[in-house]
């Protein structure tokens, strides 16, 4: 959203005071989302993602790392935010805030904590005007808070930018999908461990039907 400029040279630092509890930084929870495609979406060599909401890029900076054999593109309203993409990633993809420089047939596009800044009667059209971007048999996966974990709606509370943030709980996430007839292909619970238990962290995969996670993941993909 547009309002999302006054926020943009501040974001990772906004990002990480909210989360501050967990122990962890803004950069943290990117690299973990592109650690989670890497791992469940897995694209191939030479795939297109849309990093839909990309703001500054900190989620596409660490797929670029993660995945580095694909195309990373992103989109975001507020043009002060795509300002500030770093530029290696603007010369390796394209980053805009004008949806008609985007490409066509994006193997994969995320949604990475956006639609909780949707009013909740625009994010069926949204996810329907974002699916005309997919190729035949493209995934979507939507990252989302998950609103029954009070830590998370603590972190909600605490950020700036989350003042207009109506959160969805999982049921909802899925349900546009559904009614869009694309096919669910997971639906996992994340995040669930702060920086002092680390060392269970590699427990999480084993976790992800555990609905105290305090964000969850949803991946759709269209039928062919």
């Amino acid at each position: 959203m547009p309002e999302f400029d006054t926020f943009a040279a501040d974001y990772q630092d906004l990002v990480s005071d909210s989360v501050r509890i967990t122990g962890e930084s803004s950069d943290y929870f990117a690299a973990y989302k592109a650690e989670y495609i890497a791992r469940r979406v897995a694209p191939r060599p030479g795939s297109r993602l849309l990093d839909y909401g990309c703001g500054v890029g900190l989620l596409s900076k660490h797929l670029r790392i993660r995945l580095p054999a694909i195309r990373v593109d992103g989109f975001d309203v507020s043009h002060e935010s795509i300002d500030r993409v770093d530029s290696t990633l603007r010369s390796q993809g394209t980053f805009t805030s004008n949806p008609h420089a985007l490409g066509q047939a994006y193997d994969v596009i995320v949604l990475a904590n956006v639609l909780h800044h949707v009013p909740p009667a625009r994010r069926r059209d949204l996810i329907r005007e974002t699916a005309s971007l997919l190729c035949n048999a493209g995934e979507f996966v939507i990252f989302e808070h998950n609103p029954i974990n009070p830590l998370t709606q603590w972190a909600v509370s605490q950020c700036a930018f989350d003042e207009d943030a109506i959160l969805l709980p999982v049921r909802e996430t899925c349900g546009y999908f559904e009614r869009a007839q694309f096919r669910l292909t997971a639906c996992d619970y994340i995040v669930f461990f702060p920086r002092f238990l680390q060392k269970l962290r590699p427990l999480e995969p084993s976790l992800r039907w555990c609905p105290i996670g305090a964000q969850y993941a949803v991946v759709a993909s269209r039928n062919p």
